[in-house]
């Protein structure tokens, strides 16, 4: 049996907007709308489909991207132009740091719509 997440649905208040803030900072494209949804396609072929809701209150989700380590330098780079506030830690409690866990790099920081965004170098678990 073979299991792939094609796409995931994220709610947003301007999903053009929020769909463009993560293509740049990613360095990524924005693809054309597909019915109600703007995705933003991710290297692995997985879209982000933006989309503006219902009107219902949004919960804040956590949306994480294992990059590569130069990839790091340049996201992490154009999260720091744009005065963005990082952490460290999913729970913002380290602020202004990057964490080392397993090994690699990772820093977290919000989109518009307050969800929970993350890149990181090594997977969980993968290393010292």
């Amino acid at each position: 049996m073979s299991v792939e997440l094609n796409h995931t649905i994220v709610a947003a208040s301007d999903k053009q907007a929020s769909a463009r803030f993560l293509a740049d900072i990613l360095g990524l494209a924005v693809s054309p709308q597909y019915g109600p949804f703007i995705p933003v396609e991710i290297p692995n072929g997985v879209t982000l489909d933006f989309y503006d809701g219902d009107g219902a209150p949004r919960s804040p989700q956590h949306y994480a991207f294992l990059v590569s380590e130069d990839d790091f330098d340049a996201i992490f780079g154009r999260i720091k132009s744009r005065g963005l506030a990082y952490w460290a830690d999913p729970h913002h409690k380290r602020a202004d740091e990057i964490n080392t866990n397993d090994g690699g790099r990772g820093v977290y920081w919000e989109d518009p719509d307050g969800h929970n965004l993350e890149i990181l170098t090594r997977p969980y678990g993968s290393g010292a």
